[in-house]
């Protein structure tokens, strides 16, 4: 499949193990490099921007480093509620705040992915709504004690336990809440033409 890149040496940049195994799935051969690029965008960047951005940022960091066959495929993932980023949390107590506000309501994870090569760049996002059931403080707290959300937009993952009790709804892709729109990344490596 995608014979179209077989002249590419792709270049996945992230340190997610979630977008290494979900990009794995698509059965196409890649690499993984990764360069520390602080997640930081202007205050004039908004809502679903902003993980485009910081896509885009984290591929211009890696555009010296890039060879005429490199394409490098780098991404961003954020959760979006009440009109603010929630995003990896510090500590413990910034996990559980987060946690407690994402308790019964609906939110939005939106991930920016950046495809690019020497001569071209393809930017987009993808947005899921998400659902979260009421979780008290108990089940907040047995999260936090036996899985690591330290490492995940909103202090938690849909694939862990919380995920399996907090979320009662999905709309749009699960893949895209795990941190990778890969259904989306396909069609865009589909139809990738310089």
């Amino acid at each position: 499949m995608l014979s179209n890149l077989n002249k590419y040496d792709i270049i996945l940049a992230s340190k997610s193990p979630r977008r290494l195994e979900l990009l794995k799935g698509l059965d196409i051969p890649f690499s993984v490099k990764v360069i520390d690029v602080e997640e930081t965008y202007p205050s004039n960047v908004f809502g679903v921007e902003i993980p485009a951005y910081l896509a885009e940022k984290k591929s211009n960091a890696f555009r010296d480093l890039m060879e005429e066959n490199t394409l490098l495929i780098t991404a961003d993932t954020i959760v979006w509620h009440e009109g603010k980023v929630l995003g990896k949390p510090e500590n413990k107590a910034e996990a559980t705040s987060m946690l407690n506000s994402l308790s019964g309501r609906r939110h939005q994870v939106i991930t920016g992915v950046c495809i690019s090569t020497l001569r071209k760049k393809k930017t987009f996002s993808v947005i899921s709504d998400v659902s979260f059931a009421k979780i008290n403080a108990e089940e907040i707290e047995y999260y936090l004690e036996n899985y690591q959300p330290y490492d995940k937009a909103g202090s938690y993952g849909v694939q862990e336990w919380i995920g399996f009790i907090g979320v009662e709804s999905i709309e749009g892709s699960y893949f895209n809440v795990m941190g990778l729109p890969v259904q989306r990344l396909y069609n865009e490596l589909k139809n990738w033409k310089e």
